[in-house]
């Protein structure tokens, strides 16, 4: 049986993460609204605008259906980005921004510069015998991990993939390339689920 795994698809590249998934095979379903997330294994969360998220998904009562599954351990999730943010514990610059804050991470967003700062670089992500080309695009930076956060590459000594049981967050882009690596491993982890 095949696994099955949502987009959150309130914005961002919703379209570049899809594609990603079904090259692997995965049957993906867009997640606006609760009931969206029934029969999923997986939800990725898009990059975007983070306090956009955070606003759409408690409007919608996705905040409190998501954050139910994931503490139940019945859904993997992984943030991209803007998505990382919404996951994040702490946010010291903005400290009241709606956010599933299950992930024991404390971020800075926009942590590498604005939008003409964005870049590109080679990863070395743990368990990858070839370095992975990431896309940082008004990127946050991880400044710390909590206790049980396991950081999976780095780049200029901050984290940049990490992950604790089965949340994930990523501060690149991997949906921009041509490399499904990362969307493999995250496939990998929603299949253990309920296993």
């Amino acid at each position: 049986m095949g696994v099955k795994v949502g987009v959150l698809a309130i914005q961002g590249d919703v379209r570049e993460h899809r594609r990603m998934l079904e090259a692997l095979g995965v049957e993906v379903v867009e997640v606006r609204l609760p009931q969206h997330l029934e029969g999923l294994a997986g939800l990725i969360v898009p990059g975007g605008e983070s306090t956009t998220i955070g606003m759409l998904t408690r409007e919608y009562g996705l905040e409190e259906s998501v954050r139910a599954r994931v503490q139940a351990g019945s859904l993997a999730i992984w943030g991209t980005c803007a998505g990382a943010i919404w996951l994040a514990k702490h946010i010291p610059q903005f400290p009241d921004q709606p956010r599933l804050g299950c992930l024991d991470i404390t971020v800075q967003r926009n942590g590498y510069g604005r939008q003409v700062d964005s870049f590109e670089t080679d990863l070395h992500i743990e368990g990858f015998d070839r370095p992975f080309p990431a896309f940082f695009i008004r990127a946050p930076r991880i400044l710390a991990v909590g206790e049980g956060v396991e950081v999976l590459a780095s780049f200029e000594g901050s984290p940049v993939l990490v992950r604790s049981g089965k949340i994930w967050a990523s501060t690149f882009h991997p949906e921009l390339g041509e490399d499904p690596r990362v969307h493999e491993k995250f496939v990998e982890e929603c299949k253990t689920v309920g296993a």
